[in-house]
């Protein structure tokens, strides 16, 4: 499983590994994808056994152009043809009703499919040389951080996967943002890279409704995700005595709160920049796993803009550990 430069040649070789029901990693603008045929059933099942990824949980085809959207959607919605043109290539992905060229595995039996185009040159022309819509989850093991750089994912997949395109660190740093759009109105169903704020200038106010965890219409809906191998808190003063002789690393957005010895200390962004916020988390979490600390403690951020994306990553992994 070799990490090679996403140059042309290597990306021609991608291609032909993806056509040929191979798995490879590639970069895109929010978190490396782990991408295979979105149309062979047998590649796409590939993508759950590597991840270890239950297959409940949908996956989203990554398409390059309209042409491809189109293959693989019965929509006729104005709004999402004004929100395509608006927002992609970008961190948005549409569910939509899907056709039967996709296979039920992509979309866990749903009559619906999630679809998004990357702004990532190196995930377009893969797509493109492709010829097909490539389904790509985060290329991690399931449940665990997601990567924003080549080195993330042979951590976790190395010698599991036919090739890691290294395109360098993922500028946007979390996944996208996932809406579902019908008759009822639109849905956030998962917070991302895209600020809900910016959609609902075009859609008016969206709408939010519980997951349904059992039969998820999209990735994004389990309540534990995200995960670092370390535990992982929120920041509590009032909680320091029962850390104890713990070597304690902990996150902040904008400068340290605590007169207190930690282990180690990461800034988020001291300029306060929410998207610098988003591209830093999943990158000092992955740092903090190699390092000697027995505990992550996290500053809670506020909770507009990419502050939700934010934090919707960091309570589902708190969850998993419920310190």
């Amino acid at each position: 499983m070799p990490v090679v430069k996403a140059n042309n040649t290597n990306i021609s070789k991608a291609a032909r590994i993806i056509k040929n029901a191979g798995l490879v990693a590639f970069p895109t603008e929010t978190v490396y994808g782990l991408g295979a045929d979105g149309l062979n059933p047998i590649a796409v099942a590939k993508i759950f056994e590597t991840k270890s990824r239950p297959k409940f949980n949908p996956l989203i085809l990554h398409v390059s152009n309209k042409k491809m959207f189109r293959r693989i959607t019965n929509y006729n919605s104005q709004l999402a043809e004004t929100l395509i043109k608006k927002f992609w290539p970008g961190p948005l992905t549409i569910v939509l009703p899907k056709k039967d060229i996709v296979p039920d595995i992509v979309t866990a039996g749903n009559p619906t499919v999630a679809v998004r185009m990357p702004d990532h040159k190196v995930a377009l022309e893969l797509i493109e040389k492709c010829g097909v819509p490539i389904a790509a989850p985060s290329a991690n093991d399931f449940g665990r951080l997601s990567p924003t750089t080549a080195q993330h994912v042979a951590k976790q997949l190395g010698g599991k996967i036919d090739m890691i395109l290294d395109g360098g660190r993922c500028s946007v740093g979390v996944e996208s943002t996932i809406i579902k759009i019908d008759d009822g109105g639109v849905y956030l169903l998962r917070p991302g890279g895209l600020p809900v704020e910016y959609i609902e200038k075009y859609t008016g106010k969206i709408k939010r409704k519980t997951a349904d965890t059992k039969k998820p219409v999209s990735p994004g809906q389990l309540p534990f995700h995200y995960a670092p191998n370390i535990p992982i808190g929120f920041f509590n003063k009032r909680a320091f005595s029962k850390y104890e002789g713990k070597k304690i690393g902990a996150i902040f957005f904008e400068k340290a709160k605590a007169d207190y010895n930690f282990s180690s200390v990461k800034i988020l962004s001291a300029k306060g920049d929410l998207r610098e916020a988003a591209a830093n988390l999943f990158l000092f979490l992955h740092e903090f796993e190699s390092e000697d600390v027995d505990l992550i403690l996290v500053e809670r951020v506020k909770e507009t803009g990419l502050g939700e994306a934010i934090m919707n990553r960091l309570k589902k992994a708190v969850k998993r550990y419920q310190v």
